[in-house]
């Protein structure tokens, strides 16, 4: 099976939230009931937005109303996992709507396959790429000597959840890329967004991002790696068959949506 399933991806250009969050929906519900031979990764800009995870806690502050109001952000409310995040331009967010009957049906191991496709770009850049232990996402940065540990058979280091957090608090260690996935029938969407260029972190400072007090969100150019949305899309489709064996190398992305 290795390598034989194809991995269609779309470029949806820029367009607003809530309706790429319909059109996700309507295709996970197509695929549920008529299971295509091929997986779809949507790669879009989105328009500003603030969007809240299931996974939300009580504890964490909601964005100032006052700030809110001055920003123009829209506020969703959506049923993927995760907290608090901002989508906006300079950002490539990306959305896998696999089959993991096609793959391996383990939502745990296909969150670290989306982290090691990102853990990939950044690597490819030439920029230090490793994960947090029980903040899912990825992360760049200058982690103390001895402090990342290998826990996947991917190779890429994690940093112990004893450390991370004044690591964290020191600015040591960055997040550069969000992942919040949700699936039904093992049909995923929702999926990551990958800060490309500095733009979008400004809005990052109204709210907690992702539930962690004290994260320093940056971006790949604010780490020294330029590229446009396009070589960051790029760089993401030739990742996605080195995280999932059973994909095939894509053919490049189409532009706009014909089901």
């Amino acid at each position: 099976m290795n390598g034989e399933r194809q991995l269609r991806v779309v470029d949806l250009g820029r367009r607003e939230y809530r309706e790429v969050l319909e059109l996700q929906r309507s295709i996970a519900r197509w695929r549920r009931s008529s299971p295509p031979d091929h997986d779809l990764l949507l790669l879009v800009e989105h328009l500003p937005v603030i969007t809240v995870g299931r996974g939300s806690r009580q504890d964490i502050t909601p964005p100032d109303e006052a700030w809110l109001a001055e920003s123009g952000l829209d506020v969703v409310e959506i049923e993927r996992g995760g907290d608090l995040t901002y989508h906006g331009p300079g950002q490539l967010v990306g959305y896998p709507i696999l089959d993991l009957r096609a793959h391996r049906q383990d939502l745990h191991w296909y969150l670290r396959r989306i982290e090691e496709v990102l853990l990939r770009v950044l690597a490819e850049r030439g920029l230090p790429a490793f994960r947090v232990e029980s903040y899912t996402g990825v992360w760049t940065g200058s982690p103390p000597a001895g402090s990342l540990e290998t826990v996947d058979d991917d190779g890429f280091g994690t940093v112990a959840a004893g450390r991370a957090d004044a690591l964290i608090g020191a600015g040591a260690i960055r997040k550069v890329a969000s992942i919040g996935v949700h699936a039904s029938r093992w049909i995923t969407w929702h999926g990551f967004a990958l800060n490309v260029t500095p733009e979008p972190l400004m809005n990052f400072r109204g709210i907690v991002a992702c539930g962690i007090h004290g994260v320093r969100m940056t971006s790949l150019a604010s780490e020294g790696a330029s590229l446009t949305l396009e070589e960051a899309g790029e760089a993401v489709v030739r990742a996605f068959p080195a995280a999932f064996p059973s994909l095939a190398p894509s053919p490049a992305p189409e532009v706009g949506l014909r089901i």
